[in-house]
């Protein structure tokens, strides 16, 4: 609706994970390599923490962006609050597996991993490496997926891992891992996404404006310490607060957004 008005060929702030608009901050950047080394370098296991809203679904679909499919066999779990059973079938599914029974009653867990050793074995002759990466980890609540997770990272051949394994979730998951010695020992790399300090605020503002095609600033300087208190300095907030002002200064016609139309926005968040 506003897009004309602005400038823009498409909205900027959308909750969405397209990689085009994730802003490396050095924190991310880093993650990101981290994350990569683990695949890469096929050291097993890696994980990344931090708070709801602070980029690691995004961060995911980055790598996936920079693995490409030519040499990577990649099973992405977005929905892990499943059963061992279901979760290994999903993996199972995703990574290519075929004549698997219909119903999960059908199925054993011995059959899954054997199904998933087949594949790991035949990506491995024809020169793909498998990437397995499992977003929202912490809602995992069935303590044997764990155990069968830790089981996929026993397949290895030559002291290197025939796949690897990422797990993305919020601070909780640190401590769920923690717990257990078995796979903590098996996490190679462990990074944790912090939220965003206001100097990076303002350059993520504009990351994602340029982006989405506006190179002049809509926000006044004025309007970042604003964003940055009420939104903590994480992305989703800062989405959702940039997203109803730039709404709301189309509304009055605004040349560009200024500390009174933020704070008319987030007078509406807190109603």
């Amino acid at each position: 609706m506003y897009l004309n008005f602005w400038g823009l060929k498409e909205k900027p702030f959308e909750n969405t994970p397209d990689p085009r608009f994730l802003y490396c901050s050095l924190q991310h950047e880093e993650a990101l390599s981290r994350l990569l080394y683990v695949v890469r370098e096929r050291k097993g296991a890696g994980m990344l923490t931090g708070v709801f809203g602070c980029g690691k679904t995004l961060l995911a679909h980055t790598l996936l962006r920079e693995l490409g499919s030519d040499i990577y066999r990649i099973a992405l779990i977005n929905n892990p609050k499943l059963s061992h059973i279901e979760l290994l079938m999903d993996i199972a599914l995703k990574l290519g597996a075929s004549n698997l029974p219909a119903r999960k009653t059908d199925v054993l867990t011995n059959l899954l991993l054997d199904s998933i050793n087949e594949i790991l074995q035949d990506n491995l002759k024809d020169g793909k490496e498998t990437v397995i990466i499992i977003d929202e980890a912490h809602v995992i609540k069935d303590e044997d997926v764990w155990d069968e997770l830790r089981l996929l990272l026993n397949f290895q051949l030559e002291d290197k891992f025939l796949l690897s394994l990422l797990l993305l979730g919020q601070p909780e998951l640190r401590k769920i891992i923690e717990a257990n010695k078995p796979l903590l020992q098996r996490i190679t790399i462990k990074s944790r996404l912090e939220s965003l300090s206001e100097t990076d605020t303002s350059f993520y503002i504009l990351h994602r404006l340029k982006i989405a095609g506006r190179e002049k600033e809509i926000f006044t300087k004025g309007t970042i310490p604003l964003i940055h208190k009420q939104s903590g300095g994480i992305p989703r907030r800062i989405n959702q607060i940039c997203d109803m002002a730039l709404f709301a200064g189309f509304g009055k016609k605004a040349k560009s957004i200024d500390e009174k139309i933020i704070q008319e926005v987030m007078k509406g968040l807190e109603e």
